[in-house]
């Protein structure tokens, strides 16, 4: 779960530092989540848990349908050009991850994980506002040739 969460995180630096709408709380939280949901499907599989086919078809449903919660609390502000609750989308998913992970009673990880989320959305707050500091400390004809460079 860590190292899920911290790929994501990685990611999510490379992210802010260009200036994306995704940063190191959203992406860390998508990974963190992403592991949970695999690990609660491969212990029905692993265990050969009875109805394990229709546990799955659970959490397939449960993973679809909390995407459009999810996209429910994201808004792009015209006027600013800026794109606004994609943590609070990315943490209703892991909230749903780790509702699955209890569902299939997994105790243990679900705490873990949920140390792991506040960690991270602390954490991740902190390292971002340093990243944005970093970023705007930067002259805007720099910024614009690095998104350039990147499109």
């Amino acid at each position: 779960m860590v190292i899920a969460m911290l790929v994501g995180c990685i990611i999510g630096i490379d992210r802010n530092m260009r200036g994306k709408p995704t940063g190191v709380k959203t992406l860390g939280l998508v990974g963190l989540g992403s592991c949970l949901v695999t690990m609660a499907g491969a212990g029905f599989a692993l265990h050969g848990v009875a109805g394990s086919d229709a546990t799955s078809r659970a959490i397939q449903g449960i993973v679809t349908g909390i995407g459009f919660l999810g996209a429910g609390v994201i808004v792009q502000n015209a006027a600013t050009d800026k794109i606004r609750g994609l943590t609070t989308a990315a943490s209703i998913w892991v909230t749903a991850a780790l509702g699955i992970v209890c569902g299939v009673g997994a105790w243990s990880i679900a705490l873990i994980a949920t140390f792991l989320f506040m960690v991270l959305l602390i954490l991740g707050r902190i390292a971002e506002h340093a990243l944005h500091r970093y970023w705007l400390a930067k002259p805007q004809e720099h910024r614009d040739a690095m998104i350039e460079n990147e499109e």
